[in-house]
């Protein structure tokens, strides 16, 4: 028998659904009728997938679904808060995936209430006209590109020289092009202080360039990355050890310190995405059911996207990354406007964005791409089974694709290398 505890919210469609909302809007300004309506299927589609879940499990005779709060009391035994009731069980072995939470830092006034937001909150808050940012990573700018089209005026604050530090610096210049020619502004260098907040409006205090300035805004919305939802668990009674960034410790094959307990998805320290969670999954069933060979060592050229307007998909390595190992490469790089054999964008309107390809210059293997432009959630997808299989950027540049297709797009782009 195993047991999952689990808690926490789906993140991943709700806030997906919220985009293709706000992508699809025909009217302009600010609107928050269109905005409540949106976050209105929004939680119908959530419920659906719900509830579709759960009749998997119910239609199980071997399965039984408890919703509550499980805290460990020893080596395989939980306590569960369920409503009134409290029941205790053990098992031959647990598998914990219980996700991730955003992280809240330690700063006067930051504290997720009222017109202070984290990325779950700010997705049943009234839209604000003006939305303060705080973060420029990944969370950060999909959530400001989601509500700037939504109608919000957004600024977004960041401490580093620029915002998408992990980017090659063309690819987040062309992402926060994008974002400023619809009027997001970008604050770099910008040290947080406070946030604080009173009936009429939220304020942001933070210095830049020596001087401490303050911002304004409707909501305030804190995205600074996510940690492991481990609070409550006491791990410690189960002998499950953490790592220095509190996840929990974890093997290739995602066994834990304790004997016949696994962790799964974002908890354990991982990449925090849905499908390496599923992943994490199969893992955990070959060890428990198959041959027990499978593990994270499998994993080659895992894509990820930003589902900005339009979205940057990336897998592998970076330019800068590349280089600073002194791995010899070419570069391929082209704006998706000026890709002839390209049409699909162009087709729904939408030109805008670059695709980078780094290859390596001697074996002519694909190192890493950014793609960002319409469908590039789906292109990197096979650009990622290529790195994977090992095909080279000269077999991907002579492939037949259908047309007109985004992917058509490396017919072109990986023709035009340069060192």
């Amino acid at each position: 028998m195993g047991v999952t505890p689990l808690y926490g919210a789906l993140l991943c469609v709700p806030t997906k659904a919220l985009i293709h909302d706000s992508e699809t809007r025909t009217g302009n300004g600010f609107d928050p009728g269109y905005f409540d309506t949106a976050v209105q299927r929004r939680d119908k589609l959530t419920a659906a997938m719900r509830a579709k879940n759960f009749s998997m499990l119910d239609d199980l005779d071997s399965v039984m679904a408890i919703t509550g709060r499980a805290t460990f009391i020893g080596p395989r035994r939980i306590r569960i808060q369920a409503g009134d009731e409290t029941l205790e069980l053990g098992a031959k072995r647990i598998i914990i995936n219980t996700g991730a939470v955003p992280q809240i830092p330690d700063l006067g006034g930051a504290r997720i209430g009222g017109r202070i937001h984290d990325s779950t909150t700010l997705q049943h808050a009234p839209l604000p006209k003006s939305l303060v940012v705080v973060g420029g990573g990944y969370v950060g700018t999909e959530f400001t590109s989601m509500f700037v089209h939504f109608g919000s005026k957004v600024t977004v604050l960041d401490r580093g020289h620029r915002a998408l530090k992990k980017e090659d610096e063309d690819v987040a210049a062309e992402v926060l092009g994008v974002l400023g020619d619809v009027g997001v502004e970008v604050r770099t260098g910008a040290s947080v202080q406070s946030i604080g907040q009173d009936a009429g409006s939220a304020r942001v205090s933070y210095v830049q360039d020596g001087q401490t300035r303050e911002i304004e805004a409707d909501a305030v919305l804190i995205a600074l990355g996510r940690t492991p939802a481990t609070d409550g668990l006491d791990l410690a009674a189960a002998g499950i050890e953490r790592t220095d960034s509190g996840a929990i410790k974890v093997d290739e094959h995602l066994r834990t310190t304790a004997e016949g307990v696994y962790a799964l998805g974002d908890v354990n320290g991982g990449p925090q995405f849905t499908y390496v969670s599923l992943d994490d999954n199969r893992i955990v069933a070959d060890a428990i059911l198959g041959a027990g060979t499978r593990s994270t060592a499998d994993r080659i050229a895992v894509p990820s996207t930003i589902f900005t307007t339009p979205p940057l998909a990336r897998v592998g390595l970076s330019e800068e990354a590349a280089r600073a190992r002194g791995l010899d490469i070419k570069v391929a790089v082209k704006k998706a406007a000026e890709i002839a054999a390209m049409p699909r964008p162009k087709i729904v309107g939408d030109p805008r964005g670059v695709i980078k390809f780094v290859v390596d210059a001697n074996t002519d293997l694909v190192l890493g791409a950014a793609l960002m432009h319409v469908d590039s959630q789906e292109v990197i997808n096979l650009v990622a089974l290529a790195m994977r299989q090992g095909v080279t950027s000269a077999t991907l540049r002579d492939s037949i694709f259908t047309h007109p297709s985004s992917t058509e797009a490396l017919n072109e782009v990986l023709g035009t290398f340069s060192r």
